[in-house]
């Protein structure tokens, strides 16, 4: 039976498997347009699933995927999901100056409006980017007009994270009209573990990942983030050569027991879209 009486947020960053930071050094940008593109074909099955599961969920769309596949774009919302942005081609905004963070917003939300038709309201920035050390986009976030982020992860990690950040979510200081909304964590013995979806859900074992949401919603009575993308559905993606270990066991790691256990999480637990299970409360 589902907990009906705490829903959590679905969403899904759409991007393809050779946009992924951990590829930077492997695949140049120039690149993209000439490898195989797999994101709208798992995508749309993604969109399938949801709809045999009666789930809404947010599309965090790259601009650059928008422009190329705007059929894709026009089903996401005529299929009654939100759609929000991912920044244009997913540049960390870690890499970015402010002025240049503010253009990628503005272009991406342009694209994402005029193809979808709808207010863009949500940000997630790419890999989890914003964090102690450039607080300063929640800021222009909010004054371009974004009403969330959930681009924060309150965890420590090579790649991302700000550990000391609040776990649910909260007005920050320099931008009290916008919602940060971190990833979902749980706190054992005062550290945050991550269990809010990506390659976590892929490593632990699907019943802990259940349990986790469960703890959170019952115990804390907090509503849980979970978020995938398309190649994470996708064991037959191009593979990679000359990847390190770290990042080959990272990207490829249960490629394919991702949808079986997709398919329990949409069982097991209700979910709606972002913007509906924070800011219609």
């Amino acid at each position: 039976m589902k907990p009906k009486a705490m829903i959590n947020a679905m969403s899904v960053d759409v991007e393809d498997y050779f946009q992924v930071s951990a590829f930077e050094s492997h695949i140049d940008r120039s690149q993209w347009d000439s490898l195989p593109h797999r994101v709208e074909q798992n995508t749309q099955r993604i969109l399938d699933i949801f709809d045999q599961h009666r789930v809404k969920a947010t599309f965090f769309t790259l601009g650059w995927v928008a422009e190329r596949y705007p059929q894709l774009i026009r089903r996401i919302v005529d299929d009654g999901h939100e759609l929000a942005s991912h920044g244009y081609q997913h540049t960390r905004v870690t890499e970015q100056t402010p002025e240049q963070f503010r253009q990628d917003l503005r272009i991406s939300k342009q694209i994402l409006e005029d193809l979808g038709g709808q207010p863009i309201v949500g940000y997630r920035a790419a890999s989890y980017s914003i964090g102690a050390q450039n607080l300063w986009a929640l800021q222009i976030l909010e004054e371009e007009g974004f009403h969330y982020s959930s681009s924060i992860y309150p965890v420590k990690h090579d790649l991302y994270g700000m550990p000391d950040a609040p776990r649910f979510a909260f007005r920050p200081d320099n931008a009290p009209k916008l919602l940060e909304i971190p990833i979902t964590t749980l706190n054992v013995l005062g550290r945050n573990m991550p269990c809010g979806g990506g390659g976590f859900f892929r490593l632990y074992p699907y019943q802990f990942s259940k349990w986790a949401y469960r703890y959170i919603n019952a115990n804390e009575k907090q509503p849980g983030i979970f978020y995938f993308h398309p190649w994470e559905i996708d064991p037959e993606q191009p593979r990679q050569q000359n990847l390190s270990f770290k990042t080959r066991f990272r990207h490829y790691l249960n490629l394919g027991r991702t949808q079986n256990r997709l398919s329990h999480l949409l069982d097991d637990f209700a979910w709606d879209t972002m913007r509906n299970v924070f800011l219609t409360k």
